[in-house]
C-alpha cells in the first residue's frame, strides 16, 4: 500500500540531461544531481555549467556516470556520494568532501533520505592507463520530506530483489535504463514495473548511442494497462513537477 504524498507546495522539480543525468531541486532550492554526465551527446546547451549542486550522487564507476562530477564538485563545492571503491578515486582526484557509502546504508540530506540499493552490472573505473576495480554498482533511493520517493536504478538488468525495494521503499517514480545492450532493455524494464509498481515511470539510458535502441514506445507496448499510463514520456532538458 503506497505512503499518502503531500501534494501541496512541495513538488520535487526532476530535470534529465540525457543518458542518466539528472538533477532534482526541492521547494528549499538545493539541488543534487545523479550520474552527472553533462556532456553526453543528448545533452541540454548549458547542462554542466548548473550554477547550484549541493549534492552529487553517482551510481558506479564508468565514465558515463561518474562523467563530470569532479569539475562540478570542485566548481560548486557540492558533497559527493558513492560506493566506497569510487570514492576514493574521487577524493584522489581532487574533491574534498566524498562519502563513501554502500548498499543498504542511507544518509539524510537536507532532509532527503538516500539509501543505495542493489543494481546488476559492473563498475570498473577507466582512467586511460589503466582500470580500477570500481567496487559494485548501485542504484538509490531517494525519500523527500513530502512522503515522495524516487528510485534511481543506476544502470541494471532486471533483478527479483527489485520487490524488496517495492516492499521496503514503496517507490513513487521508477527511473530505469531502457536502452538494452550495456542494460535492460524495455522488455526487462516492463518486468521492473511490475516488480515495483511505481505511480510514474522514466525511461533512461537509451538513444545516446545507436547501440541504445530502446525507446519508451516499445516500453509502453509491453506494459500492463494500468502501467502504461504511469510512463511519463520526457526530451533531454525537460523538467516535470511530481507528485
Amino acid at each position: 500500500m503506497k505512503r499518502k504524498v503531500s501534494r501541496s507546495k512541495q513538488q520535487v522539480s526532476i530535470t534529465w540531461l540525457g543518458h542518466s543525468a539528472f538533477k532534482f531541486e526541492l521547494p528549499s532550492g538545493f539541488v543534487f544531481l545523479v550520474d552527472p554526465w553533462l556532456e553526453n551527446p543528448k545533452a541540454p546547451p548549458g547542462a554542466k555549467d548548473i550554477a547550484r549542486v549541493d549534492a552529487i550522487f553517482i551510481s558506479h564507476g564508468h565514465a558515463d556516470h561518474i562523467g563530470n562530477a569532479v569539475e562540478v564538485a570542485k566548481r560548486t563545492g557540492a558533497r559527493v556520494f558513492a560506493n566506497y571503491e569510487v570514492s576514493v578515486f574521487l577524493r584522489n582526484s581532487g574533491i574534498s568532501s566524498v562519502d563513501g557509502m554502500n548498499k543498504s546504508g542511507t544518509v539524510k540530506v537536507d532532509g532527503v533520505q538516500v539509501t543505495m540499493v542493489d543494481a546488476t552490472h559492473s563498475s570498473g573505473i577507466e582512467t586511460g592507463e589503466q582500470f580500477l576495480a570500481g567496487g559494485d554498482p548501485a542504484g538509490f533511493v531517494f525519500r523527500f520530506e513530502n512522503g515522495f520517493t524516487a528510485y534511481h536504478a543506476g544502470d541494471t538488468g532486471v533483478f527479483g530483489d527489485m520487490r524488496l525495494i517495492a516492499e521496503l521503499y514503496k517507490p513513487d517514480l521508477a527511473i530505469l535504463p531502457i536502452g538494452g545492450f550495456y542494460t535492460m532493455g524495455p522488455l526487462e524494464a516492463a518486468k521492473a514495473c511490475r516488480l515495483l509498481m511505481p505511480a510514474y515511470i522514466l525511461g533512461m539510458h537509451y538513444g545516446t548511442f545507436p547501440v541504445l535502441a530502446g525507446n519508451p514506445q516499445e516500453l509502453k507496448r509491453l506494459l500492463p494497462g494500468p502501467l502504461k499510463r504511469r510512463l511519463l514520456v520526457i526530451n533531454p532538458g525537460d523538467t516535470v513537477k511530481l507528485p
